[in-house]
C-alpha cells in the first residue's frame, strides 16, 4: 500500500492531520473503520457521503466524484492509518478505562499478534498510549469486547489455528539445520519444511527466526533480518554492474542468505528509488483524466505518411556548408502537428508520474519497470522529434549574434540547450506556436549568456601591465620563426605519408594543416559520411601511429 489512489481522499487526510483536534480525530477513526468494514468492492460511493460518514459534515466538494469500491477501501486504509499515526500517545495512568497491550490481547484471543493488526482494519480500535515512558499501541477493554461481540465467527476462527508446541519448534530447527548444511536459503528452507511438517512456511520462518534473535551466537541465518539501505544500494550496484548475471546474482544470494528473487526484488527497489526521486516535469491539462480522449491523445500523429515522405525527399540546398547539412534533414511541423506532439509528450508524462505514484518500492516487479522504460522511450521520441524539427531556429539566432572572434559552435550549443528547456516548458493547450515560444526563449538566453562569456573573457585577458614590463624580451625574429614552422610542417608532412589516405586527411582538417582552418568532428564525419564518434577513433589512432614513427625516425613533433 504506497499512496492515495484518489486525490480527495488524500486532501481530506491532509486537512484532518493537520487541522483536527486529537479528540475529533479519534472519533474520526473510529468512523472511518466502521466505515470500511461496510464497503462493497463492487459498488461506487459519492465523495460527498464517504465525507459526511467520516467527518459528520456535509463537503460541497466534488459533487459528481464516484469512488468504485476496490479504491475506497485502499485509501480508507491509508486513511486509518494517517490518522493514528498523527494521534499523540497517552499515558496509560491518564487512559479513562483500562487498557490492552497488543501482547495481552493476543493471549486474550488466543490469536497472533499479526492477526490482531489485520483486524484493526476491521474496527478494531487501538490508539497510541506511553506504558513507562514507551509509546505502543493500545486497545480500550470496552473496544475489545465490542469487537468480539460483533465478529464472533472471526475471532473464533482465528482462535482454532494451533499454535507450535515446544517439540514442534525443536523438530523444525533440527530440520532447518539439515537444510542449511544442503546450502538452502531461508526461503527455500521454510518452503522444505513446510510441505513436510504440514504448516504455513511463514510460520516455519517466523519460528527460525526468532530463534536467531534470541540464541545470536547460534544463528542459522544470521543475515536474514531486513537490509539496511546502503546494503540494498551495493546488492543493486553489483547486479547491475554485472548485468544480472546468473552467477553473480547466485553470489549475492549466498552471501546474504536469500533467494534468487529476492536479489531480483531488492535491484527493482532501489531502481524504482532512483526513479522516484527525478521529479517529472509536465504541462496539465484536464482532459488527461478523461479516459475516453486516451486514444485520441496517443494515436500517430496527423499527416505522419507525407511527413515520412518529405523527410525521405529532403535534401540540402546546395550553398549550405557542410556542417548545417543535417538541419535539413527534418520538415518543419504544422500547427496541428505541433499540437499534436506536444499533447501526446505531456500526457505520457503525466502517465508516468501517476504510475511511479502507484508503486511501492519493496513490491515493485520487472513488468513494472520495463512499463516504465516503455513510457520513457515514447516521450524521449516525441521530444526528439520537436527538438529536431526546431533546430534551424537555433542557427538562426546564433547567426544574428556571432560577432568576429566568436565560434558559431559554442552559440549552436549554448542555444539547443534552451531549445531542449522550451520543449519541457511549453504550454500547446494557449494555442501559441512553439517557434515563437522558442524563438523568445533562446533570444533571451543569449541576451544574458552572450554579455557573461565576454565579460569572463575580458576579465582573463590582461592584467598586471607592470608584471610583463619587467618580463624579460624572449621573442625571437620574425623570418627564423616562419623557417622554424616551415620545418614543423615539413617534418609532419612526412610523416603523415606513412599513414592511409583517409587518416591523413582526418588528422590534416583536425589540426588545420596545410592553411585549413580546424574543423570539429562533426564537420569533418559529415565530409566522409561516418559519424563523429568514429572520426574520433580514425583521429586517436592516427596520432598514435604518429609518434610511434617519429619516435622510431627520431623526429621532434612540434
Amino acid at each position: 500500500m504506497s499512496e492515495f489512489r484518489i486525490a480527495a481522499l488524500r486532501e481530506l487526510a491532509e486537512q484532518q492531520t493537520r487541522y483536527a483536534p486529537p479528540a475529533r480525530r479519534q472519533a474520526q477513526r473510529e468512523a472511518a473503520c466502521q466505515l470500511l468494514a461496510e464497503i462493497d468492492p463492487a459498488k461506487s460511493y459519492p465523495y460527498q457521503y464517504v465525507c459526511f460518514r467520516i467527518t459528520d459534515y456535509r463537503s460541497e466538494a466534488y459533487p459528481d466524484l464516484l469512488i468504485s469500491g476496490e479504491d475506497l477501501r485502499h485509501d480508507l486504509e491509508l486513511f486509518i492509518r494517517r490518522l493514528e499515526k498523527s494521534l499523540p500517545a497517552v499515558p496509560v495512568e491518564q487512559t479513562i478505562e483500562p487498557m490492552l497491550t497488543l501482547e495481552e490481547v493476543s493471549q486474550r484471543l488466543n490469536v497472533s499478534t499479526k492477526t490482531i493488526s489485520r483486524w484493526r482494519l476491521k474496527g478494531l480500535v487501538a490508539r497510541r498510549i506511553k506504558i513507562n515512558g514507551r509509546s505502543q499501541l493500545g486497545f480500550p477493554l470496552s473496544a475489545v469486547e465490542r469487537f468480539v461481540a460483533e465478529h464472533r465467527e472471526l475471532v473464533e476462527r482465528g482462535a482454532r489455528f494451533s499454535h507450535l508446541s515446544e517439540a514442534e519448534k525443536e523438530e523444525i530447527l533440527r530440520l532447518a539445520r539439515q537444510c542449511k548444511e544442503e546450502g538452502l536459503n531461508l526461503t527455500e528452507t521454510s518452503r522444505r519444511i513446510a510441505a513436510r511438517l504440514k504448516r504455513s512456511p511463514e510460520a516455519i520462518r517466523y519460528t527460525i527466526k526468532n530463534f536467531d534473535r534470541d540464541h545470536p551466537d547460534l544463528a542459522l541465518y544470521p543475515h536474514s533480518g531486513p537490509l539496511d539501505p546502503s546494503s540494498k544500494q551495493g546488492i543493486a550496484l553489483t547486479m547491475t554492474r554485472h548485468l544480472m548475471r546468473d552467477e553473480t546474482v547466485d553470489t549475492l544470494a549466498k552471501r546474504h542468505g536469500r533467494s534468487r528473487s529476492s536479489m531480483y526484488r531488492i535491484a527493482n527497489e532501489m531502481r524504482l528509488q532512483e526513479l522516484l526521486r527525478t521529479p517529472i516535469d509536465y504541462i496539465y491539462n484536464p482532459e488527461f483524466d478523461d479516459p475516453a480522449k486516451e486514444a485520441e491523445i496517443l494515436a500517430e500523429m496527423p499527416g505522419l505518411a507525407e511527413f515520412e515522405a518529405k523527410r525521405a525527399a529532403r535534401t540540402p540546398p546546395k550553398d549550405v556548408p557542410a556542417y548545417m547539412a543535417h538541419l535539413y534533414e527534418w520538415p518543419l511541423l504544422t500547427r496541428e502537428q505541433e499540437q499534436h506532439v506536444f499533447r501526446k509528450m505531456n500526457f505520457l508524462k503525466y502517465k508516468l508520474h501517476k504510475f511511479l505514484q502507484s508503486l511501492e518500492p519493496s513490491k515493485v516487479r520487472a513488468c513494472d519497470l520495463q512499463r516504465i522504460e516503455e513510457l520513457k522511450r515514447e516521450i524521449k521520441k516525441c521530444r526528439d522529434l520537436l527538438i529536431n524539427c526546431n533546430q534551424r531556429l537555433v542557427y538562426a539566432q546564433a547567426k544574428q549574434r556571432l560577432t568576429p572572434g566568436e565560434s558559431i559552435d559554442d552559440l549552436v550549443s549554448d542555444g539547443n540547450l534552451s531549445l531542449m528547456r522550451a520543449v519541457e516548458k511549453f504550454d500547446y493547450s494557449r494555442g501559441n506556436k512553439f517557434s515563437t515560444y522558442a524563438t523568445w526563449a533562446i533570444m533571451k538566453n543569449f541576451a544574458r549568456s552572450i554579455p557573461d562569456e565576454k565579460t569572463r573573457r575580458q576579465r582573463f585577458m590582461t592584467g598586471h601591465d607592470e608584471l610583463f614590463e619587467t618580463q624579460a624580451d624572449t621573442r625571437g625574429d620574425e623570418q627564423e620563426a616562419i623557417a622554424t614552422a616551415d620545418a614543423a610542417r615539413d617534418r609532419i608532412n612526412r610523416l603523415l605519408e606513412h599513414l592511409d589516405p583517409r587518416t591523413r586527411e582526418v588528422i590534416r582538417m583536425r589540426a588545420g594543416l596545410d592553411g585549413h582552418e580546424e574543423m570539429t568532428l562533426e564537420q569533418i564525419g559529415q565530409h566522409f559520411g561516418i559519424t563523429k564518434e568514429r572520426v574520433r577513433q580514425i583521429n586517436v589512432r592516427g596520432m598514435r601511429l604518429l609518434r610511434e614513427w617519429a619516435a622510431k625516425e627520431k623526429v621532434d613533433l612540434p
